[in-house]
Formats: C-alpha cells, sequence, structure tokens
C-alpha cells in the first residue's frame, strides 16, 4: 500500500477516495445469470432454454399419476407427519439446477446471483415480476423468512445443510444476501440457490411447525384445487404464473392439471396403472418390468414400455445395519452377513437379468474408489491409519460373489468363521453370543411386499448360518416414524449420488447426523475420518480435488461394512399410456418426465385404442 501511495503523490483527499472507490468497484464480483460448482456454465446469459426441452411444447390436458400410501399434510418442510408429494409444484426456488451439467443453476426467482472468488458470501437480486399466486411480490423478506423458519421449525435436516450460513440480510429492494461462517464450503452458495420461498404473510398467524391440509400458498407454477385427504390431490397449472416464460421453466410444466392418485401397496398401484386408471409409471420392480407387462396394450403400443438411459451416478443402495444395536457394532459381524447374500442367484432367479451389483457408494461416476488408494487419497487417509481397516490402504474393496445356480457353501464356510471370530458361536443349531448365550436374531424393516422376495431367501442363507431374521412389512407412516427415530435393525436403504457430492454427505454420513432424530446418517456412522473427508470434500477447490476427496471416503465407507450392496441399473424404466410427446435429447441425469407433454391426437383416440386392445 505504501508504494503504492508513493506512485501516486497526486492523488490526494477527495480526489483519491474517488479513486479509491473506482478500483474497488472494479474489483467487486459482477452479477451473472448462473452459477457453477466446477468450471463454467454451459449455457451463457442469452440462453433461451436448456437443450432437453421441446420450448414449443402444447400445454394443457390432464394426467393421472400414481402414489404410495397416504397423506394427512401439505407441509412438507418438517418432521411430522406424511406430506402430499405434489407440494413441490407449488413453490419456487432461487434457482434451478441444469439437468446436462454436473452441477450448475440458473436464476428462477433469482434475476442475478453474484458471488466473490473466496465464495465467502452471495446474494440474490429477485426478479421484479416474481409473484404470489394471491398477486402480491415475492420479496427478500419473504427469503429471509423462509431460510429463518426452516432452520428453526423445519426439519433437523435444514439445520444440518444451511449449517454454514452465519446470516442472511437484505441488501436492497429486491436483494438478499447471505454471509457464510469461516471455512471453505464452495457448494454452499449452490445450496442456498435450492432454497424454496415461502410466502412470510401467509404463514403469519400459522404455525409452521404442525401439520395441515389447508392448501398452502405458492408462487410456482401450479396449485392445490381439490384433495380428498389419503386418496388424491388435484393440482392445476396457473395460467398467469409469473415464470412461464423465463429460460428455466421454457418447455416444463406442460400439463394443465395433475392428479396424484394413492392406492395403499405398489400391488395395487400396477393393477391400477394396466387397467388405465393411470397414465404414467416408473417401474422399480424388476419382477413386474419383465412380466406384468405381457399385456394386449402393449403388444399392440397402446401402453408403451422404455428404458431411457443416463449417465447419472447409481449411488448406493442395500441392506443397511443400524450400529447403534449392540449386535451390528463389531465390524466383523456385518462383513460376515453380507456372506450370506447372494446376488448372482437373485439377478437370475428374481431379476432376470436386469441389473449389476455396485461396490462403491459413487457407483457409476468417476468418484468410485478402485485399486489401491493414490498419493492425493493417501494424504487424506494417512492421518487416520491406525483407526481405519488396513484393507483401506492395501485391497480394492468387492462384495462377496455368489453363485447363480444358488451354491454358496464356499461363502456361507468364510461367514462362520468370520463369526466365531467375533464372539457368535453355534450351540444346539444356533448362534449365539460365547459369553452371554444370546441368540442372533434381528428383524429387516420393509415398507414395500416387493421386497419380501428378495429379503426372504437371505433370510434362508442365514438361517443356515444358524441366524434369525425375521422379515417385517409395515406401512409408510409406520416406516417413516421408525426410520426417524432409528428404531429398526436393518432397512433396505438408497444413497443417492450427484454428479456433484457436497453438503448433503455430511447428512449421510457425519457423526454429527447420527443421533439426530430424522438425519440421513441412519446407519450410525461414527468415524474421525469420514468426519474429517467430508469436510475436505465440501471444501475442494477443483473436480480434481472433490473426485479425490470422494474416493477416500468410499473407501473408508466400503471397508466400514455398514452396508451389503444390492444392485443398480444404469436406465429408467418407465411406461406410459400412448399419449404424450417427448423430446429427443436426455440429459446425464436421464428422463425429465414434466418436460413430456400431451399429444393432443393421441390422446383423443386414446380411449378407443384402448377398447381394441382389449
Amino acid at each position: 500500500m505504501t508504494r503504492l501511495l508513493t506512485a501516486l503523490p497526486l492523488i490526494t483527499g477527495l480526489a483519491f477516495c474517488a479513486w479509491a472507490q473506482t478500483a474497488q468497484a472494479a474489483d467487486a464480483p459482477k452479477p451473472a445469470h448462473g452459477l457453477a460448482m466446477h468450471g463454467d456454465l454451459k449455457y451463457g446469459p442469452d440462453f433461451k432454454h436448456f437443450d432437453y426441452v421441446n420450448p414449443d411444447a402444447p400445454k394443457g390436458g390432464t394426467i393421472r399419476m400414481g402414489a404410495v400410501g397416504t397423506f394427512d399434510s401439505f407441509n412438507a418442510f418438517i418432521i411430522k407427519g406424511t406430506p402430499a408429494g405434489a407440494t413441490g409444484f407449488i413453490y419456487d426456488s432461487l434457482m434451478d439446477d441444469a439437468a446436462d451439467e454436473p452441477f450448475s443453476q440458473y436464476g428462477r426467482l433469482a434475476e442475478t446471483v453474484t458471488m466473490p472468488d473466496d465464495r465467502s458470501w452471495v446474494e440474490f437480486r429477485l426478479r421484479k415480476e416474481a409473484r404470489w399466486h394471491d398477486g402480491k411480490p415475492v420479496t427478500p423478506e419473504d427469503v429471509i423468512f423462509s431460510f429463518n423458519i426452516l432452520v428453526k421449525e423445519g426439519s433437523p435436516f435444514y439445520r444440518f445443510y444451511y449449517g454454514n450460513v452465519a446470516e442472511v440480510v437484505q441488501t436492497g429492494e429486491r436483494s438478499v444476501r447471505f454471509n457464510f461462517k469461516p471455512g471453505e464450503n464452495r457448494e454452499l452458495p449452490l445450496i442456498l440457490g435450492q432454497l424454496t420461498v415461502l410466502p412470510k404473510h401467509w404463514w403469519s398467524g400459522r404455525e409452521f411447525n404442525k401439520t395441515s391440509l389447508e392448501p398452502p400458498l405458492g408462487s410456482g407454477p401450479y396449485k392445490i384445487s381439490e384433495f380428498e385427504a389419503g386418496r388424491f390431490v388435484k393440482l392445476t397449472r396457473v395460467e398467469d404464473y409469473w415464470g412461464k416464460d423465463i429460460p428455466v421453466n421454457k418447455g416444463f410444466q406442460n400439463f394443465g392439471e395433475i392428479i396424484f392418485d394413492y392406492y395403499r401397496d405398489s400391488n395395487v398401484s400396477l393393477e391400477a396403472f394396466l387397467a388405465g386408471r393411470y397414465d404414467y409409471k416408473s417401474e422399480n420392480s424388476s419382477k413386474a418390468w419383465a412380466t406384468a407387462y405381457e399385456t394386449p396394450a402393449v403388444k399392440k403400443g397402446v401402453l408403451l414400455k422404455k428404458e431411457i438411459h443416463h449417465d447419472r451416478p447409481a449411488g448406493m443402495q442395500g441392506f443397511a445395519f443400524n450400529t447403534r444395536r449392540d449386535l451390528f457394532k463389531d465390524p466383523k459381524v456385518r462383513e460376515a452377513l453380507a456372506y450370506g447374500f447372494n446376488f448372482e442367484w437373485s439377478n437370475k432367479a428374481l431379476f432376470y437379468g436386469q441389473y449389476a451389483r455396485p461396490r462403491s457408494y459413487f457407483q457409476n461416476s468417476d468418484m468410485a474408489a478402485t485399486g489401491l488408494p493414490s498419493e492425493a487419497e493417501l494424504k487424506l487417509l494417512e492421518p487416520f491409519r491406525d483407526e481405519l481397516p488396513k484393507e483401506v490402504f492395501t485391497k480394492e474393496y468387492n462384495p462377496p460373489k455368489g453363485d447363480a445356480d444358488g451354491n454358496i457353501r464356499t461363502n456361507l464356510r468364510t461367514a462362520s468363521r468370520l463369526l466365531t471370530q467375533a464372539g457368535w458361536v453355534i450351540k444346539d443349531g444356533k448362534r449365539v453370543n460365547a459369553e452371554t448365550g444370546k441368540p442372533f436374531e434381528f428383524e429387516m424393516l420393509l415398507v414395500s411386499p416387493l421386497f419380501e422376495r428378495i429379503a426372504l431367501p437371505f433370510a434362508k442363507n442365514l438361517e443356515k448360518l444358524g441366524i434369525k431374521m425375521t422379515v417385517r412389512t409395515i406401512d409408510v407412516a409406520q416406516y417413516k416414524r421408525r426410520l426417524d427415530t432409528f428404531d429398526f435393525d436393518m432397512v433396505v436403504s438408497t444413497f443417492g449420488q450427484s454428479m456433484s457430492p457436497g453438503n448433503e454427505q455430511r447428512d449421510f454420513w457425519s457423526t454429527s447426523s447420527a443421533d439426530r432424530e430424522g438425519g440421513r446418517n441412519i446407519m450410525g456412522i461414527k468415524s474421525k475420518a469420514v468426519d474429517a473427508i467430508v469436510e475436505q470434500l465440501i471444501a475442494a477447490p477443483t473436480r480434481e480435488a472433490l473426485v479425490t476427496a470422494c474416493k477416500a471416503l468410499d473407501r473408508v465407507l466400503q471397508w466400514g461394512h455398514y452396508i451389503i450392496p444390492n444392485w443398480h441399473a444404469p436406465y429408467d424404466r418407465v411406461a406410459y399410456w400412448d399419449k404424450f410427446g417427448r423430446p429427443e435429447v436426455t440429459p446425464t441425469r436421464g428422463n425429465q418426465f414434466f418436460a413430456w407433454w400431451i399429444d393432443a391426437e393421441k390422446a383423443k383416440s386414446l380411449a378407443d385404442r384402448k377398447k381394441a386392445a382389449k
């Protein structure tokens, strides 16, 4: 600074102040139309729409969707109750993700976004045309209210997700700024872009932390027009929706009405779909996909089946252990039980060969750990060498391989040896604790009867080891409550991953989430290594650093034996009655159903074609 003043001896007093302000303005961050986690944005400031939509898609018509379970609330932001899935359509967020980029966002409610190079804060300037359905403008006060109420009274997830925000303040007539706590968190500006904005004036006088079936006020493309609790919800498109022509919305929100019909279980839902009671189904049952659609309607092309391929990370699905239970605290026990699941037989006998088995928590991506740790990974892992299993450093993880014909005697011998080493021995044909004599018994809790056909053969294999595993299926509300309070031994769980993992990893794996009711660390993982690597992942300044941290985290989770890997497929399975048009381009993240539209000519003739196909 001294050298600068010496070089400019004539700049004094007011002249210097004016010069300094100009210099500061030149260095100030500039408003932009979007944010990218790493690298550049794909779409420029003048883009008109995403590449994977039809901007001229016709509007109108009614579609029916199927939902399994029930609902008793339209408040999806709290831990209480069972919310209707339809509520997401009535709100807007500050920004929207692009489905064909790893992690980029473009303005929705926000006209511009401003962020410094160090990402220590982010500021959003709202669009002046943004309106609630009652005509009132969306304001910075609404944004501030939304953030504060979600953190204070919303699901515990929000306190965790937004934990690095120090304060939120209004900075202009239409501007609001989030200041962050010290520390690297490059994803946080984009996380704030995902914030759902709620109307402060509507919630005034209402209790936010209570369940309610009063249709809430929103600013989004649809509003709830009719419902019957636990039976159906009808959404009607808002014809004068303020955001219908902004770039992130072009080609979306094409349906005039969306009706969600609720069914008591997946079998009843499938029967209703095949009978033509609703229009579109995302199929998650390999058995149903292989056998249930052999109908005249499918054969005659009235009901269509499509496998739409994608390139998104598969994440991990598996039988998840609750390590809070004494029974599953020993990693050797968890490892042993993995030898009892015969994926190869299940894939042949139950799944019709449709699946591959995941071995990574970042499956189907460049973030999956393979081979031995790289030098960069070792820098993250070495401080915790004494805590971690030696295999983290010496072996590539792969789940036990079974036998397609069902012969897994070798695997069961390995499992028996591991259990004996862990203090579980055979006595009178039962596996018991060598010290206490307590039998090895536990419950697998399910929310869908579809999984019973997979869980029961697993239980029979464990029975050969002297272990009793009871399989119990309960309703959605009970299941959610027991999951929120960690009242289970084992469940089927899925940990989806994006192309740019970030703050959500804290909620998945960190110690601070392990005992927090409603948290997503359902396995109860408490590991200093995991905690530290997650923070490195969140702070990663480059894509390369992010990939390295993900691989290091992957190795620790793999060798922790917290889950018995199940299966995954690299495509979306969808079935639908032939009344739709859809875009030609499928983005990286896969099928985007709400960029589809109703083809008027197909819809007009559908009823007659259904009759002819019977």
